[in-house]
Protein backbone atom coordinates (compact mmCIF):
# COMPACT_ATOMS: atom_id res chain seq x y z
CA UNK A 1 0.00 0.00 0.00
CA UNK A 2 0.94 3.87 -0.94
CA UNK A 3 2.51 5.12 2.15
CA UNK A 4 0.52 7.89 3.79
CA UNK A 5 2.01 11.39 3.52
CA UNK A 6 1.35 11.62 7.56
CA UNK A 7 3.61 8.83 8.01
CA UNK A 8 6.93 10.75 6.09
CA UNK A 9 5.84 13.63 8.36
CA UNK A 10 5.88 12.10 11.37
CA UNK A 11 9.22 10.42 10.53
CA UNK A 12 11.00 13.93 9.63
CA UNK A 13 9.13 15.54 12.72
CA UNK A 14 11.22 12.16 14.62
CA UNK A 15 14.57 12.76 12.93
CA UNK A 16 14.64 16.32 13.74
CA UNK A 17 13.93 15.49 17.43
CA UNK A 18 16.57 12.98 17.67
CA UNK A 19 18.79 15.63 15.65
CA UNK A 20 17.82 18.61 18.18
CA UNK A 21 18.63 15.85 21.14
CA UNK A 22 21.96 15.04 19.96
CA UNK A 23 22.88 18.89 19.38
CA UNK A 24 23.20 17.81 15.33
CA UNK A 25 20.64 20.71 14.45
CA UNK A 26 20.51 24.26 15.10
CA UNK A 27 16.94 24.86 17.28
CA UNK A 28 16.33 27.59 15.01
CA UNK A 29 16.76 25.70 11.54
CA UNK A 30 13.83 22.86 13.14
CA UNK A 31 10.82 23.61 11.85
CA UNK A 32 8.98 19.94 11.15
CA UNK A 33 7.14 20.12 14.75
CA UNK A 34 6.02 23.44 13.52
CA UNK A 35 5.27 22.52 10.25
CA UNK A 36 2.49 19.15 11.30
CA UNK A 37 1.03 19.58 14.09
CA UNK A 38 -0.05 16.87 15.55
CA UNK A 39 -3.49 18.48 15.51
CA UNK A 40 -3.10 18.30 11.50
CA UNK A 41 -1.37 15.04 11.31
CA UNK A 42 -4.84 13.37 13.10
CA UNK A 43 -7.10 15.15 11.54
CA UNK A 44 -5.12 14.46 7.85
CA UNK A 45 -4.88 10.60 9.08
CA UNK A 46 -8.98 11.08 9.91
CA UNK A 47 -9.77 11.48 6.79
CA UNK A 48 -7.16 9.36 4.88
CA UNK A 49 -8.91 6.81 6.68
CA UNK A 50 -12.97 7.61 5.69
CA UNK A 51 -10.74 7.19 1.85
CA UNK A 52 -9.06 4.15 2.28
CA UNK A 53 -12.43 2.43 3.65
CA UNK A 54 -13.98 3.71 0.47
CA UNK A 55 -11.32 2.25 -1.60
CA UNK A 56 -12.16 -1.10 -2.10
CA UNK A 57 -14.52 -2.03 -5.19
CA UNK A 58 -13.84 1.01 -6.99
CA UNK A 59 -12.22 -1.03 -9.57
CA UNK A 60 -15.43 -2.31 -10.76
CA UNK A 61 -17.36 1.40 -10.02
CA UNK A 62 -18.83 3.62 -12.50
CA UNK A 63 -16.78 7.11 -13.24
CA UNK A 64 -19.08 8.87 -10.74
CA UNK A 65 -18.36 6.88 -8.03
CA UNK A 66 -15.00 7.43 -8.12
CA UNK A 67 -14.85 11.15 -8.58
CA UNK A 68 -17.41 10.90 -5.75
CA UNK A 69 -15.10 9.36 -3.31
CA UNK A 70 -12.17 11.86 -5.07
CA UNK A 71 -14.41 14.48 -4.11
CA UNK A 72 -14.97 13.70 -0.66
CA UNK A 73 -11.35 13.17 0.40
CA UNK A 74 -10.70 16.76 -1.46
CA UNK A 75 -13.26 18.64 0.43
CA UNK A 76 -12.09 17.00 3.90
CA UNK A 77 -8.76 17.83 3.53
CA UNK A 78 -9.97 21.21 2.63
CA UNK A 79 -11.52 21.56 5.61
CA UNK A 80 -8.38 20.37 7.63
CA UNK A 81 -6.55 22.76 5.95
CA UNK A 82 -8.71 25.65 6.51
CA UNK A 83 -9.16 24.82 10.45
CA UNK A 84 -5.36 24.73 10.76
CA UNK A 85 -5.64 28.63 9.12
CA UNK A 86 -5.49 28.20 5.34
CA UNK A 87 -1.99 27.22 4.92
CA UNK A 88 -1.29 23.78 6.55
CA UNK A 89 -0.41 22.10 3.35
CA UNK A 90 1.89 23.77 1.33
CA UNK A 91 3.34 23.18 -2.09
CA UNK A 92 5.10 19.78 -0.99
CA UNK A 93 2.39 18.62 0.94
CA UNK A 94 0.02 19.41 -1.78
CA UNK A 95 1.72 17.53 -4.12
CA UNK A 96 1.83 14.09 -1.81
CA UNK A 97 -1.78 14.66 -1.46
CA UNK A 98 -2.61 14.27 -4.26
CA UNK A 99 0.36 11.28 -5.66
CA UNK A 100 -1.35 9.55 -2.48
CA UNK A 101 -5.21 9.66 -3.51
CA UNK A 102 -4.15 8.85 -6.97
CA UNK A 103 -1.68 6.16 -6.37
CA UNK A 104 -4.36 4.53 -3.62
CA UNK A 105 -6.66 4.80 -6.39
CA UNK A 106 -4.20 2.47 -8.58
CA UNK A 107 -3.70 0.40 -6.25
CA UNK A 108 -7.21 -0.32 -5.72
CA UNK A 109 -7.87 -1.20 -9.97
CA UNK A 110 -8.65 2.41 -10.69
CA UNK A 111 -6.99 3.44 -14.13
CA UNK A 112 -6.44 7.09 -13.26
CA UNK A 113 -5.49 7.66 -16.96
CA UNK A 114 -8.16 6.40 -18.57
CA UNK A 115 -10.43 7.78 -15.93
CA UNK A 116 -8.89 11.21 -16.56
CA UNK A 117 -9.03 11.60 -19.78
CA UNK A 118 -13.13 10.45 -20.10
CA UNK A 119 -13.54 13.70 -18.63
CA UNK A 120 -11.38 15.52 -20.47
CA UNK A 121 -8.47 15.91 -17.67
CA UNK A 122 -4.96 15.07 -17.52
CA UNK A 123 -4.06 12.72 -15.39
CA UNK A 124 -2.72 15.29 -12.58
CA UNK A 125 -5.98 17.36 -12.53
CA UNK A 126 -7.93 14.54 -10.51
CA UNK A 127 -8.26 16.91 -7.44
CA UNK A 128 -8.32 20.53 -9.08
CA UNK A 129 -12.18 20.33 -9.60
CA UNK A 130 -12.81 20.56 -5.82
CA UNK A 131 -9.24 21.23 -4.21
CA UNK A 132 -8.82 24.73 -2.06
CA UNK A 133 -5.55 24.02 -0.70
Amino acid sequence: MTERPTTSWRHGIAEEAEELAAGTLDPECACMAELFPEALLTATDEVLDTFEGELPGLDEASDEKVLAVVERVVLALTAVNEAQGGAAFETDEREELCDYIDESLTEHGVDVVALTARHGLGRYQLTDKWRKW
